[in-house]
């Protein structure tokens, strides 16, 4: 007889809690719904404190190839944080901290033999949701039927990652299946909102949104194929980034249905979750000059230099001084038609650029675009 799924999950809690140090146990977590932010930090030294709350990714980046900080150190204080993230927010499904820091202490040890970092994201703590496979870990996404069932090889971006220097540390909770967006599922329960625990923490991305906002992460990497990076990070006051299909790996995803599926729908993509709007263009430009395409064939053979940044865009042929970020506005694909709030969100943001472009050092022009005859015909 099969095991029941509430015995399942409740076992696969049990291992996920096994995995969090003693020493760095909350005796008693809240059961309120106040804001959790900055809260139960006792476990951390004050050299933690001040790694875990003073930078964002791009300055401890440049402080741990510069070697003013260790990653055996910086590792280590993301981890206890993201412990106590977890015991306050339900934000994790998979900790990793024994692994990463054997490896940070690798990569520590290496730049001491050779005198130069281990690649471009040397020494740096990255959280992955739980969709992304991690040769050794589960990624069940919530699913019962999928959990003590240790991926066997990595997802392509897991790879691209630790050839450039990363440390993975943890993966984050999601919604079962990942298409709602509240992260709430069977085997791990729900994600709770930092700032409020009454409210979402948003979904499909939901626990790393939770755990960034904790400050458990300095920089995470969710997917999204229709707000789910981009509402957890409105929901959380963080800054997160959809890329188009093709910029990042996405292949070796774990998504609860079969292999190949994604072909015959709308494809998601992965990207970052951040406290600035720098970390995700820091992370989207060393991941677009790692050759992302030998690690996913779907990725285009484009480095960083050969994508026009928003800081270098179009000249406008009107005006020479000032260079034009060229906006368009598409209002329906043709298959539906958005709900009048929508609309106004829509409309809302499209007159903000345009009162913008007289103020702003970038001439932004808003082009309405009419694809309702061309998307009505397309599934992807």
């Amino acid at each position: 007889m099969a095991e029941p799924w509430r015995a399942i999950a409740e076992r696969k809690r049990a291992e996920r809690q096994s995995r969090i140090p003693k020493a760095w146990l909350i005796p008693s977590p809240p059961s309120g719904n106040g804001n959790l932010i900055g809260k139960h930090l006792d476990i951390l030294s004050k050299p933690e404190l001040h790694i875990t709350q003073d930078f964002d990714a791009t300055d401890l980046l440049s402080a741990l190839t510069a070697r003013k900080l260790t990653s055996e150190d910086v590792t280590t204080a993301f981890c206890k944080r993201a412990a106590i993230a977890q015991q306050l927010t339900n934000c994790s499904t998979e900790i990793l901290f024994d692994d990463a820091i054997a490896r940070a202490k690798y990569l520590d040890a290496e730049f001491a033999r050779t005198g130069k970092p281990v690649g471009p994201l040397h020494g740096l703590p990255i959280s992955l949701k739980d969709t992304f496979k991690i040769k050794g870990h589960d990624a069940s996404v919530g699913v019962a039927a999928l959990c003590f069932k240790p991926a066997v090889t990595n997802s392509a971006l897991v790879d691209l990652l630790l050839s450039l220097g990363a440390v993975l540390y943890c993966k984050t909770n999601i919604p079962q299946t990942m298409m709602a967006l509240d992260s709430h599922n069977n085997v791990f329960g729900r994600v709770k909102n930092p700032a409020n625990g009454a409210l979402t923490a948003g979904g499909s991305s939901g626990g790393e949104g939770a755990l960034v906002a904790m400050r458990g992460s300095i920089l995470g990497v969710g997917t999204d194929v229709g707000g789910s990076i981009r509402i957890p990070a409105l929901c959380n006051g963080l800054y997160g980034v959809k890329p188009s299909h093709g910029r990042t790996p996405y292949a070796g995803q774990e998504g609860g249905a079969p292999e190949g599926s994604s072909k015959v729908a709308i494809e998601a993509t992965a990207g970052p979750i951040a406290h600035s709007m720098r970390d995700c263009e820091m992370f989207l430009r060393i991941i677009g000059d790692g050759k992302p395409w030998l690690f996913d064939p779907d990725c285009l053979a484009q480095s960083w230099e050969q994508q026009r940044s928003i800081a270098s865009p179009l000249t406008s042929s009107g005006d020479k001084r000032r260079p034009v970020l060229r906006v368009g506005i598409v209002r329906t694909d043709g298959h539906v038609t958005p709900l009048p709030p929508v609309q106004r969100v829509i409309e809302d943001v499209a007159s903000a650029l345009r009162s913008s472009s007289s103020t702003s050092a970038t001439s932004i022009e808003v082009v309405d675009l009419d694809l309702s005859s061309l998307l009505s015909r397309c599934l992807k």
